[in-house]
């Protein structure tokens, strides 16, 4: 019996191994374009132990750059670099390379969270937002699977009244799934159909009601209007409500994203991000320039990245972790 138990745990740890290789590699495989922009100011440092010149640092700090890590936090990772060299700390261009990961996943650091459901307070109540076209309801579908795989019991709010295609593709999630979907009609009340779905998750038992919400309405002004009431009407079942609100962005936008944020904080208080698209673009160095601008801002706030998309698998959803994140944009081969 014991030597079974001894088999069974070393499949079991075999298993989740060859589960977390397999992770990293779409990871990996889902940062190839930034990578690949990386690699000119980045690769280089590891081919062979070579004396760090100005013309390494200047390529390093292009590639950065490019990957719309953004002008401050560039500067930041060049300058705690400089020093460095400048110190000799820092002897060659693999001392060099080790240096930056360092420096990345520091910046990072306040940036990784746990999206947690408050099992004291159901439903916990989460709120999407964002633009149009960056994967909110896919986001909103792929949370839910992976909610209910951990037990927990969810109901989706389709918030977004104004495409007739999102209450359509949020409610295919939840056939798909044995989710409840609460929707009304297209051009409905937006915030008639989360408070509906709050009272729903309470009457049902369910532990966290997901609400997506509209991209876009006719101008931006009225968007983060409704928005704000949404908010405003939860509130009135639950002072605590939403208990998250997290901007869903799409990492192809680069710079853009800064702005987003800055608008959709004002108007609803932003508690979260999750980044969509990393593979599809360059552009993964924005998580940087986001940790830059955030603490920029209020050195004491934390807005935490809940998950990162890599892909189109619901397993592509993952968890944002600065160790591996790091490591697979840095990596070689």
């Amino acid at each position: 019996m014991i030597l079974s138990q001894s088999h069974d745990d070393e499949q079991a740890t075999a298993d989740n191994s060859k589960k977390k290789g397999s992770l990293w590699q779409r990871l990996k495989g889902g940062l190839d374009k930034t990578r690949n922009q990386l690699s000119e100011g980045v690769g280089n440092l590891l081919l062979g132990e070579k004396e760090i010149s100005d013309d390494v640092l200047d390529d390093l700090e292009t590639a950065l750059i490019t990957t719309d890590v953004g002008l401050p936090a560039t500067r930041e990772i060049m300058d705690k670099l400089a020093a460095r060299v400048k110190r000799r700390e820092l002897n060659n261009t693999v001392a060099l390379h080790a240096a930056l990961a360092g420096v990345l996943r520091e910046i990072l650091e306040p940036m990784q969270g746990t999206l947690s459901v408050d099992v004291a307070n159901t439903p916990c109540v989460i709120f999407f937002v964002g633009v149009n076209g960056v994967g909110k309801t896919t986001t909103v579908g792929k949370l839910a699977k992976q909610l209910q795989e951990k037990g927990r019991k969810v109901v989706l709010a389709a918030g977004d009244t104004f495409r007739a295609a999102a209450v359509e593709q949020l409610q295919a999630w939840g056939e798909r799934n044995s989710v409840e979907v609460i929707a009304q009609q297209q051009g409905s009340d937006s915030a008639s159909v989360v408070f509906d779905a709050v009272q729903a998750g309470r009457a049902r038992g369910a532990d966290v009601v997901l609400a997506d919400t509209a991209g876009r309405l006719q101008a931006k002004t009225n968007l983060m209007d409704e928005l704000s009431k949404i908010k405003r009407v939860v509130a009135r079942f639950d002072e605590a409500a939403p208990h998250e609100v997290i901007l869903v962005l799409d990492a192809g936008v680069g710079q853009n994203a800064l702005s987003q944020l800055k608008e959709f904080d004002a108007a609803v208080g932003v508690t979260g991000l999750i980044l969509t698209k990393l593979d599809g673009s360059a552009k993964a160095g924005v998580l940087f320039a986001l940790a830059h601008a955030i603490r920029a801002a209020d050195p004491e706030r934390r807005i935490p990245v809940y998950h990162i998309g890599v892909g189109e698998q619901i397993d592509d959803l993952r968890p944002f972790e600065v160790e591996p994140f790091v490591e697979a944009l840095l990596a070689s081969g």
